[in-house]
């Protein structure tokens, strides 16, 4: 979906543990750059680990989208998965990211939906609300954070309400949406002016 091929430079914002930037490596190969950014210092500790363990050339660093510490233009994908609702201003993220990439680059952002199809809707809402922080409660001790996920998630704007948020950044001359499954989560990608 984001064109990524060898010889690239990708940034990946809210990188957590770097899964995403693990993956992007592997199509950009050696020659290309990745580096993952995050405002926790102890996810980027773990994602420094994994990539010390793989052998993986990845720079992790701490730093916040809003802020990004690169001059304009200097990658050729800025991406951001299930990360954008939790930063303070999407609008100002979203041109941030669109920033640091050249023209005819691409942002990427994976976030979640809400279903909206009556009968699938109103169980995911159910499952989001009642199952998932069950059983994330269970396994972590830390329910109320998967109460927060399905809040957040319920609360963020989703398909055309984010691509207006994307519209309203005047940083792309095209933007493409990709919904999956009844809508959970939804691909923007918009290409750089």
């Amino acid at each position: 979906m984001t064109g990524a091929a060898p010889s690239q430079s990708v940034l990946d914002c809210a990188t957590g543990t770097g899964d995403l930037a693990f993956t992007f490596k592997q199509t950009v190969e050696s020659e290309g750059r990745v580096v993952g950014i995050d405002f926790s210092g102890p996810m980027i500790a773990l994602a420094q680990q994994k990539a010390r363990k793989r052998g993986a050339d990845i720079e992790f660093l701490i730093g916040d989208v809003l802020h990004l510490p690169y001059a304009s233009a200097q990658f050729d994908i800025a991406s951001i998965a299930f990360g954008i609702r939790n930063v303070d201003a999407p609008l100002a993220g979203v041109r941030e990211m669109a920033r640091v990439v050249r023209p005819g680059g691409k942002v990427a952002i994976l976030e979640f939906g809400q279903p909206d199809a009556a009968l699938f809707g109103r169980f995911y809402r159910w499952y989001s609300n009642r199952i998932i922080p069950t059983i994330g409660g269970w396994i972590t001790g830390k329910p109320s954070s998967y109460r927060y996920l399905s809040t957040s998630s319920a609360a963020f704007p989703a398909g055309e309400r984010f691509l207006e948020l994307m519209r309203e950044s005047g940083s792309f001359s095209a933007i493409k949406m990709t919904p999956f499954t009844f809508k959970i989560a939804y691909a923007y990608i918009g290409t750089v002016k």
